[in-house]
């Protein structure tokens, strides 16, 4: 892949249990292969955008057209940061970040999902947290926000287990039904007091911040990861 063109491409955050890679032709592809092997229960929607209800041979192509898209449209005031799970080698499932007019807001919002048949392991929390790193630490952002529908009770527990706190709901459309979607918020001084680790670090993100609109002492307020 042609890191020197499009940079980031070559950012990783590793874990003790798992790395976030920045999603390329070789890991998109093998995502929309997870995507179609199954996400969640048919009967069971937990997204906002229903993308998995696309027939099965849309599926793959509109997983892959979703990062083609984050990749064409990352501009400094708005950017969609797809990134593969990857665990004891395999590809297991994705997470985002996602923000709008970044360098004066400093907030992001978090995404995820994992195939399930890696489910009910912990990697939820632990993307969860790889993605905060990345926010805080390498990004120097002082907010992340999140939201889930209220029955969706997996994401919901990883939100609650990382202390956020609860900023209200919103009214949306699900499937032609009414739902409730809960909305969250972690600070910096939040993330730093109780969450920041000294065991995740962080590659190749320097050379991508100028695409995002920043300097290295925006992004990396001491101490840096």
């Amino acid at each position: 892949m042609a890191k020197n063109a499009w940079p980031l491409y070559g950012i990783r955050v590793v874990t003790p249990r798992l790395e976030l890679r920045y999603v390329d032709e070789e890991l998109g592809a093998k995502l929309a292969d997870l995507a179609e092997a199954g996400i969640h229960d048919p009967e069971f929607m937990p997204f906002a955008i229903p993308w998995t209800d696309a027939e099965p041979e849309s599926l793959g192509p509109n997983t892959l057209k979703y990062y083609w898209r984050a990749r064409a449209e990352t501009e400094p005031d708005h950017w969609d940061l797809p990134f593969a799970v990857i665990a004891e080698g395999a590809v297991v499932g994705t997470a985002s970040l996602a923000a709008n007019d970044f360098p004066i807001l400093r907030q992001f919002e978090t995404g995820s999902w994992l195939g399930r048949g890696y489910q009910g392991r912990g990697l939820g929390r632990e993307l969860r947290e790889a993605a905060l790193h990345l926010g805080f630490a390498g990004l120097g952002a002082t907010l992340a926000t999140t939201a889930a529908f209220d029955d969706n009770a997996p994401s919901l527990g990883v939100t609650h287990s990382l202390g956020y706190s609860a900023n209200g709901a919103t009214r949306k459309v699900r499937r032609g039904k009414l739902a409730k979607s809960l909305l969250f918020n972690l600070t910096l001084d939040e993330w730093t007091d109780r969450l920041r680790r000294t065991d995740i670090s962080i590659e190749g993100l320097e050379p991508c911040l100028a695409i995002l609109g920043l300097t290295e002492q925006q992004a990396c307020p001491p101490p840096c990861p």
